[in-house]
């Protein structure tokens, strides 16, 4: 660069830098380097044969330029700074209401880190951008070919995994609006921003703004939306060489820029060679940052050094997603509102500079054009030799735009009637005030001429007196006033196949369901069972897509259940991002749900419970089947895999429903199920004993397993298995916590080890006993898990816990309620009903007979023993018979017995009953002689 001919057209203004660095650096320094070499950079970007158009992303100002530019030069062969592998997308952008993003996705990763599956790149597209001009001149022009040259988005994440960082914005999107990118990388063209902070800073505080939008609004954009095409293209130039040439020596940004410089180089140098096109017939649109490139690849006539990299073995998918403005100003860290003012600005510009732009035909969301006069074809001019254009720029003072009071006035009395709308109390006074105030604080930052940022401060100080959560604020009121958050649309004939099919088979609904916002589908499957296909959809997207896409406001899908009627609030075209994206992973969503259903049963880390889940939306969604039955084979490998009782009650409460399904809609049981219970029988009768003195299990593990043992001790019984095992696993349960303490008492009653009256008797002592009286709410909480295996104990609960609250002393009491009442809420959702129920019976229904009530089992305690009965020990019975005969009569007739009813006798004496039956006392003579 330093070998430059004498005669070059920058050697004035390179003399005057040199002058003016050494007056201010008193003498030669890095200045003087950096000066010069913003200079040289300039010069040797405009002497390459092959024209470099400088832009920046989504700047008017750029999309002006180039439109002029592309009409006069009518190149054959565009380059862009754009992914290569997502040029067969841009013939769809016809189809689609802008903004839009370009879409790379990978779902199956390989080679790549598995934690960073799916992977996703973005490339955003306004209609105020260059690069949408490019694409739309390329696209409809004849004989013009459009090319992208950057990396691909395999290489992007290639080279992070490489140590390089990718591009993109690090602020996460947090609102609605903001998040229609998701967490995707973006890829912009002309990414333009100092990367030294401390420049930035300074430029920001000297230039009287906070943001480095309002920056670039006001000292680029406003200046070079009416300058010519070479001024444009050097200023563009000077001012990438000037944030590249004070970029700090992040060696990991500095090598992605270089590679992806020499990437895109390498690709328009093998373009060249193989179609023999004259570089002069080609344009080269790319950011400024890299237009001003020192790398040796740089040019027609540079190196070939640079060997780009094989691409992995992931599988990329393509397509259109919606974007907005506030998703590309989160995304790329743009002051919130910057693009919609720059969108209004573009409109302005061409209404100021009569520039025809280019449009894609048939572009949907925008205005038929009105056919332009015949004229006839402009002719390519011959390139000339370059100028300089910079010493001018730099010497002219900046031109003083002119207050346009129409406009400001428009602006003020249009945001007093928003603000009107949305709640604030303003008025004709407030719509002055912030006219006068715009111009007051344009003044002070000297400006002549109020900025839309002027105008959103002076609104804000004037109009927004108090902050009302629920109103948007004033800010964002402005916003929407300069043109507001447009949201893009994929049309329906570029939808990948899966979501036209959506669309297709949710038709009979008669909902625009690519409109934006909640719309209400009432079905009667009763009197339109074609609506049936309908729900089936809906209830397979309500699993498939995020909260709010399809949200069932009344109907269910359970086991062996079916809605009559349903009503739906589907908002598919807010989340028309996750329905393409759904495109990516299949042709139907039935396929998606089989391959995400398979993907998380058959994940290194699943658990019984999570497979037998997936069985259950098999089952519910896809009708069971072949899937099902498959998924509940996995469950079984799973579980006889498991050495923990983590996942038991998810495990008994699955298991139960699916049983309960299987036996009402089948006539034989599948036999994964049977499978299963009777491995889970010998499983949990195996892990009982340690479970029951793990810390790290729960009670209320211990009692799912105790709850699938009873439940399912029938079936496993009948299919082979020995109860012995249940045996021996009790015979060594040996808890000592006294909630499991309680818990196994629990399952004693139920396994007739233990009666009732030996239960009420230990918890009666219990509460007799000084030093375990502080632990008994404990075993109370055991008692309370134990109807999950044992609900036949509520009225023993019932009794329990009504003897705790009579007995228990207030310091043990009072703490225990907050443990009683969360575990209740947390864990017993499904045991409340049945301790309320049972209450219900147990106490009086009217609070004036709770005075004189006494509870059942005190009752049945200060009830009187009844006398004993003779000698004969059955006078009671006896009696009972002889004044009902007709019982007994009914018996012997149903046996075919006769007999005749015989007289009462009071109490037969033992000589008598020895004289009926000899034989006894025959038989007990000859045991005791031993004759």
């Amino acid at each position: 660069m330093s070998g430059l001919s004498e005669g070059a057209p920058f050697d004035a203004l390179r003399g005057q830098l040199e002058q003016a660095a050494q007056e201010f650096a008193d003498g030669p320094d890095a200045l003087q380097g950096i000066l010069l070499g913003i200079v040289d950079d300039v010069d040797r970007a405009v002497r390459e044969p092959l024209e470099i158009f400088p832009v920046c992303h989504h700047s008017p100002a750029s999309a002006v330029a180039m439109a002029r530019r592309l009409r006069e030069k009518q190149p054959k062969v565009v380059y862009l700074e754009l992914c290569e592998d997502m040029a067969p997308l841009l013939s769809e952008l016809r189809n689609c209401r802008l903004p839009v993003a370009v879409q790379a996705f990978a779902s199956e990763v390989r080679g790549f880190p598995a934690e960073w599956a799916p992977l996703s790149v973005v490339a955003p597209i306004t209609e105020a951008s260059a690069e949408y001009q490019a694409i739309a001149y390329a696209l409809d022009t004849p004989g013009v070919e459009l090319v992208l040259v950057d990396r691909s988005s395999d290489h992007v994440f290639q080279w992070q995994a490489g140590g390089r960082e990718a591009t993109g914005a690090e602020d996460r999107p947090v609102d609605e609006e903001a998040a229609l990118h998701g967490d995707a990388v973006g890829v912009e063209i002309g990414d333009l921003r100092p990367r030294f902070a401390e420049l930035e800073e300074h430029l920001l505080r000297h230039g009287r703004v906070r943001h480095w939008s309002e920056w670039w609004h006001q000292y680029v954009e406003l200046p070079l939306g009416d300058s010519d095409h070479d001024t444009y293209r050097q200023v563009m130039l000077l001012i990438g060489s000037l944030f590249r040439r004070l970029a700090p020596g992040d060696t990991g940004r500095v090598r992605v820029d270089e590679d992806r410089e020499r990437y895109m180089w390498t690709r328009m140098r093998e373009h060249l060679a193989a179609t023999g096109t004259d570089p002069r017939d080609c344009l080269y649109v790319c950011g400024a940052f890299h237009a001003s490139s020192r790398v040796e690849e740089f040019g027609v006539h540079g190196s070939d050094a640079f060997a780009i990299t094989p691409p992995s073995g992931s599988t990329w998918l393509h397509g259109l997603i919606p974007s907005s403005h506030a998703a590309i100003e989160a995304q790329f860290g743009l002051a919130a509102g910057s693009v919609s003012i720059a969108a209004t600005q573009w409109a302005k510009n061409l209404k100021r500079t009569k520039v025809r732009p280019f449009r894609l035909a048939g572009q949907a969301g925008t205005r038929k054009a009105a056919k332009p006069p015949a004229a006839a074809p402009a002719v390519p001019v011959a390139p000339a030799a370059p100028s300089d254009k910079l010493s001018g720029f730099l010497q002219s003072p900046p031109a003083l735009d002119g207050l346009d009071e129409a406009e400001l006035l428009g602006w003020s009395v249009e945001i007093v009637r928003s603000a009107r709308r949305n709640g604030y109390l303003a008025s004709t006074a407030d719509a002055i005030a912030v006219f006068e105030t715009s111009i007051l604080l344009a003044g002070m930052r000297d400006r002549a001429r109020p900025t839309p940022y002027d105008f959103q401060d002076a609104a804000v100080t004037c109009i927004e007196k108090e902050t009302v959560p629920g109103r948007r604020d004033v800010r964002r009121l402005v916003e929407i006033l300069m043109g507001g958050d447009r949201i893009g649309q994929v049309g329906y004939d570029a939808l990948p196949p899966l979501a036209r099919d959506v669309h297709d088979r949710l038709a009979p609904l008669n909902l625009r369901l690519q409109q934006r916002g909640v719309q209400r589908a009432l079905m009667d499957l009763t009197a339109q069972p074609e609506l049936r296909a309908c729900s089936d959809v809906l209830w397979m997207l309500r699993h498939l897509m995020p909260h709010g896409a399809a949200r069932p406001i009344m109907g269910e899908r359970e086991l062996g259940k079916q809605s009559v009627q349903e009503s739906w609030d589907l908002a598919l075209g807010t989340h028309q991002r996750a329905l393409i994206e759904l495109g990516y992973e299949g042709v139907s969503i039935e396929q998606v749900l089989e391959q995400r259903l398979r993907r998380a049963a058959y994940a290194p880390n699943a658990t019984t419970a999570q497979v037998l889940g997936a069985v259950e939306d098999a089952v519910l969604y896809l009708r069971g089947g072949r899937l099902a039955d498959e998924l509940g084979t996995r469950a079984l490998e799973v579980l006889a895999t498991e050495r923990s009782v983590d996942g038991a009650p998810e495990v008994l409460r699955r298991v139960r429903r699916l049983l309960a399904y299987y036996r009402i809609s089948r006539p034989v049981l599948p036999s994964w199920i049977e499978s299963f219970a009777k491995t889970g029988y010998a499983h949990y009768c195996t892990l009982l004993p340690t479970a029951f003195t793990d810390e790290d299990a729960t009670v209320r593990q211990v009692a799912a397993m105790l709850g699938f043992l009873f439940s399912m001790e029938s079936l496993a019984l009948s299919l082979g298995c020995d109860r012995t095992q249940l045996d021996l696993a009790f015979a060594q349960s040996h808890p000592h916590e006294p909630s499991r303490v309680a818990l196994l008492w629990a399952a004693q009653v139920h396994l007739g080890q233990l009666s009732r009256t030996e239960l009420r008797e230990r918890c009666d002592a219990l509460l007799a006993d000084p030093l375990a009286v502080p632990a008994y709410p404990r075993y109370l909480s055991g008692f309370l898990h134990a109807l999950e295996p044992v609900p036949q104990l509520a009225g023993f609960v019932v009794e329990a816990v009504s003897n705790a609250f009579a007995r228990l002393p207030d310091p043990v009491l009072l703490p225990w309620l907050p443990t009683l009442i969360t575990t209740l809420r947390a864990e017993g959702t499904d045991l409340a009903p049945l301790l309320i129920r049972e209450a219900g019976r147990v106490f009086p229904g009217r609070l004036a007979a709770l005075d004189a009530w006494v509870p059942p089992w005190q009752a049945a305690e200060q009830a009187p023993a009844e006398p004993k009965a003779g000698g004969g020990g059955g006078s009671g019975r006896a009696a009972l018979l002889g004044a009902y005969p007709e019982t007994c009569d009914s018996v012997a007739e149903l046996l075919g017995c006769e007999g005749v009813w015989e007289t009462e006798t009071p109490d037969p004496s033992g000589a008598v009953l020895v004289g009926r039956h000899p034989e006894t006392a025959e038989a007990v003579e000859l045991l005791l002689t031993g004759g």
